[in-house]
């Protein structure tokens, strides 16, 4: 019965990690001419939608509670999804992907300065391996706009991801994806409001569809994420969060004839590698861990919801923070 738990939570991840990666299909499609306020206004008023209908899980009794700290989030979210849709309209799929996977990174680091956590050689390890594969994959002298734009990304996420940390414990994670995206929606209002008087881009009719198509893709990966590490140790499966980008690969070569060259190879298994292996080694779950599984499992999705829209990001709830 184990194995066959361990097989279903793993297909989980798989299924979810190419449903993630055709969401970033879907913002790709857009193109790079796309009204981005639009698309990250719309997209945020059809994600409160969506979560409506789970309206029993909102803590009506205190629900601004760490009002402060949901703004914060709610500001690195907005800045999430506008940094997802530059990079993944100006870079290869791929190579935009493989950035976001950095995250992880990037939250190891400000737990370091936040929480004053202390880093394992492993982590170590981690982290200056995936530094150093990022400046192989962008290059340094071949900076654009698009890489910026996909390490603004992958830094917001994690900001995001390491704030969970200062939540009220007593908010489920509904709740607090819902908060957050009431939040995000007056500066939406205001920044499309700004891209319309400015640059005049028109209405288009058709960001609605990619929005709509782009969130419920992210709620339903979300949603195998939480069923997977709810049902296993995180440790056993966390690596099949990362065919994330192997889906990425195939989907960018058959679909946008997006051919991989040797430094995004070389780039993407330092980032990747040393992340699977500070998940094996470092992180075997203790009977505590095992008595606290359900609210991990709570803070992972959490940590990936809210940035859907700022991309699926890879889940790798071994690594405290949780991306």
């Amino acid at each position: 019965m184990k194995g066959h738990t361990l097989r279903s939570a793993i297909v989980l991840l798989i299924i979810g990690n190419a449903l993630a990666v055709l969401s970033d299909v879907v913002v790709k499609l857009m193109g790079s001419g796309a009204p981005v306020f639009q698309f990250i206004l719309v997209r945020t008023l059809i994600t409160i939608a969506l979560l409506l209908p789970f309206y029993r899980q909102f803590d009506l009794h205190t629900p601004f509670a760490g009002l402060r700290v949901h703004l914060l989030r709610s500001a690195m979210a907005l800045l999430g999804v506008f940094c997802m849709v530059v990079a993944l309209t100006t870079l290869p799929l791929a190579t935009a992907n493989a950035v976001f996977y950095i995250a992880p990174l990037m939250v190891m680091l400000l737990a370091v300065l936040m929480f004053s956590e202390k880093l394992t050689p492993w982590s170590v390890l981690a982290v200056v391996s995936g530094l150093a594969g990022t400046l192989v994959i962008l290059r340094p002298l071949e900076f654009n706009w698009g890489a910026i734009a996909a390490l603004g990304g992958a830094l917001a996420l994690a900001i995001n991801a390491v704030l969970v940390r200062l939540l009220p414990p007593q908010h489920s994670t509904v709740h607090k994806l819902f908060i957050s995206h009431v939040l995000m929606v007056p500066a939406a209002i205001l920044l499309f409001a700004g891209e319309w008087f400015i640059s005049a881009p028109g209405w288009r009719p058709d960001i609605l569809g990619f929005a709509l198509s782009s969130g419920a893709l992210i709620l339903v990966y979300s949603l195998t994420v939480l069923l997977a590490y709810r049902t296993v140790d995180a440790n056993q499966v966390t690596s099949a969060e990362y065919t994330g980008l192997i889906w990425a690969i195939l989907i960018g070569w058959i679909w946008f004839a997006e051919t991989p060259d040797i430094w995004f190879v070389i780039g993407s298994l330092m980032i990747v590698v040393p992340l699977i292996l500070l998940g094996i080694f470092q992180n075997r779950p203790t009977t505590a861990d095992r008595s606290d599984s359900s609210h991990s499992a709570d803070t992972e999705s959490e940590a990936v919801l809210p940035q859907a829209v700022a991309h699926h990001q890879p889940s790798d709830p071994t690594l405290t923070h949780k991306h």
